[in-house]
C-alpha cells in the first residue's frame, strides 16, 4: 500500500477518533437520554443544536446539557412534546401528543415548570381606535400584571395632550414616568384611552381614542403614535 495511502487511512482513524471521544466527553445531564449524544457541545457539556438519546430521545437546543431551547422530545411510551425547554424542563409554548384508548390526544398551549397552564391566549385586539396614526403592543419582562400607554408624536413624546382620560374593566390607575396605566389587572381586560392633540403641523387639535382588549397576563406596554 502507498504511503500517501496509509497517511489518509490514518488521519480519518485519528478524526474518527477524535469526534467520537469529544462526544463521549460531551454530557446530557437529562438521564432519559444521556446514553448518546451527537452535536455541539461546550466545555463538556451538551451546548447548541443536538441529538441525545437513552430510553427516550431528544432533538433540539441544548444548554448546558440540558434541553433549552426548541425541541422534540420523545418518550418510550410514545408521547411527543415540541416546543419551548428551559433547563430540561418544558416552559413556554408547545404541542403534546399522547393517545388514550387508540385516541390521539392534543395538548397545544402554554407550560411552567413541565406543567400544562392552558391554551395560549389570543393576541390582544385593537376594538376601536380613531386618529390613530399607528401602533403596538409590547410585553415586557417583569411579573406584574400591568398595562402602561405610551403617547408618541413625530418619534417622540407627545407633549400636547390635553382631556386625557383612560377607563378600565379591572386594576387601578398606575403612574411610571411620562407613562400612565393600570396595575394588579385581572386578564382579559378591556382599556379606553381618549385625549386631545395637535396635529403634526400644530396647525390644529383633533380627538383621538383607542380601545383595546388583552388576553394574555404579563408587564404589557401599549404605544399609540399620532
Amino acid at each position: 500500500m502507498k504511503k500517501s495511502t496509509l497517511t489518509f487511512l490514518t488521519l480519518i482513524l485519528s478524526l474518527a477518533y477524535i469526534y467520537s471521544t469529544a462526544q463521549t466527553d460531551c454530557k446530557v445531564l437529562k438521564t432519559e437520554i444521556a446514553e448518546n449524544y451527537t452535536g455541539k457541545c461546550k466545555k463538556g457539556y451538551a451546548h447548541g443544536k443536538g441529538m441525545a438519546s437513552g430510553t427516550d430521545s431528544y432533538e433540539g437546543m441544548f444548554r448546558k446539557g440540558l434541553p433549552d431551547g426548541q425541541g422534540t422530545y420523545v418518550w418510550a411510551t410514545g408521547e411527543t412534546y415540541t416546543g419551548d425547554w428551559k433547563e430540561g424542563k418544558r416552559e413556554g409554548e408547545g404541542v403534546f401528543l399522547y393517545k388514550m384508548d387508540g385516541e390521539e390526544i392534543i395538548m397545544a398551549g402554554i407550560w411552567e415548570e413541565d406543567q400544562y397552564i392552558g391554551k395560549k391566549p389570543p393576541n390582544p385586539r385593537v376594538l376601536y381606535l380613531s386618529n390613530i396614526d399607528r401602533y403596538s403592543f409590547k410585553k415586557a419582562g417583569g411579573i406584574k400584571n400591568r398595562v402602561l400607554v405610551d403617547l408618541y408624536q413625530n418619534g417622540s413624546r407627545n407633549t400636547s395632550i390635553e382631556n386625557y382620560l383612560l377607563a378600565t374593566s379591572s386594576g387601578y390607575e398606575t403612574n411610571l414616568g411620562h407613562s400612565r396605566g393600570y396595575e394588579a389587572i385581572n386578564f382579559p381586560v378591556m382599556i379606553k384611552v381618549s385625549y386631545t392633540t395637535y396635529n403634526k403641523l400644530k396647525t390644529y387639535k383633533y380627538n383621538a381614542v383607542f380601545e383595546f382588549e388583552i388576553s394574555e397576563p404579563g408587564d404589557w406596554r401599549v404605544e399609540l403614535h399620532n
